[in-house]
């Protein structure tokens, strides 16, 4: 079994949005005119022998890129395939943890994600933490975006090191930071290694871009603590797997890298 642990079904308002033209540099994707249907999705899921994806909705100030209703939507066309992750506006602090327990108690969804540098504040920011309180007394995980942006927008704020007071004041929430936390990938080791909800998922990297100490994590001591993802549509599934072999994980390495790990995480 294959988990992508972080993918997005895009509507147009979030393929279109001018935020991400910087990364059209490097994907040579071009605008899409039109909204992808889920059955594209599936597609691409189903080249790479990918079994389910976590889909996110994506909140920004002002702008709501895709909506929890419509990944819940998104998800009704697919129920065995799609798993919904939801998102919430931080500046509306009972707004948010309103709509964080109507994604988990109503939509089903099975975590919610926080991009922080779309709202330009690290996730201490005190807007945040009535968000991880909702989410520790659901019992869901908390993920967000970890390393440098991609979209010409501050880094810093995605300092792995960011997480490690997270933890502490919240030891019992489980926390995934996506995008492996490149340049400071040795600081979202390091923060893994010492809290025990912590984790890292490989979104928006192919394999042959890891760094060798996030694979000699996963080889060792860190083999449940990575998960595999793609950040799709950005890199489609098939590309994301390719050369995974070269990594050399052994067999128990492997299955909780691309799916044992997700499945404990999320309750899947």
């Amino acid at each position: 079994m294959i988990i992508d642990a972080w993918a997005q079904h895009p509507t147009l308002r979030h393929s279109q949005d001018p935020i991400f033209e910087s990364l059209r540099r490097w994907t040579k994707i071009p605008l899409p005119t039109a909204e992808l249907p889920v059955r594209t999705t599936l597609e691409m899921m189903d080249q790479a022998g990918v079994d389910r994806s976590l889909i996110c909705a994506w909140f920004a100030p002002r702008n709501v890129m895709i909506s929890n209703d419509e990944v819940a939507g998104f998800v009704a066309e697919a129920p065995e395939r799609l798993i919904g992750v939801g998102s919430v506006d931080i500046s509306k602090p009972m707004e948010a943890v309103r709509e964080v327990r109507r994604c988990i108690n109503e939509l089903g969804f099975k975590a919610i994600r926080i991009l922080p540098w779309l709202w330009e504040v690290p996730p201490t920011d005190r807007r945040f933490y009535p968000v991880y309180a909702a989410c520790c007394d659901l019992g869901v995980p908390f993920c967000t975006q970890i390393g440098h942006t991609g979209p010409l927008m501050p880094s810093e704020v995605g300092r792995p090191i960011y997480l490690d007071q997270v933890a502490l004041d919240f030891p019992e929430l489980v926390i995934v930071g996506g995008h492996i936390g490149y340049p400071w990938t040795d600081e979202a080791i390091a923060v893994a290694t010492k809290h025990e909800n912590v984790y890292i998922d490989t979104s928006a990297y192919t394999t042959k871009r890891y760094p060798q100490a996030l694979i000699e994590f996963m080889r060792g001591h860190g083999r449940s603590k990575v998960l595999f993802g793609t950040n799709y549509p950005m890199i489609t599934p098939a590309k994301a797997l390719e050369n995974l072999d070269e990594l050399s994980l052994d067999d128990e390495a492997r299955q909780l890298f691309l799916s044992g790990n997700a499945c404990r995480i999320f309750n899947l």
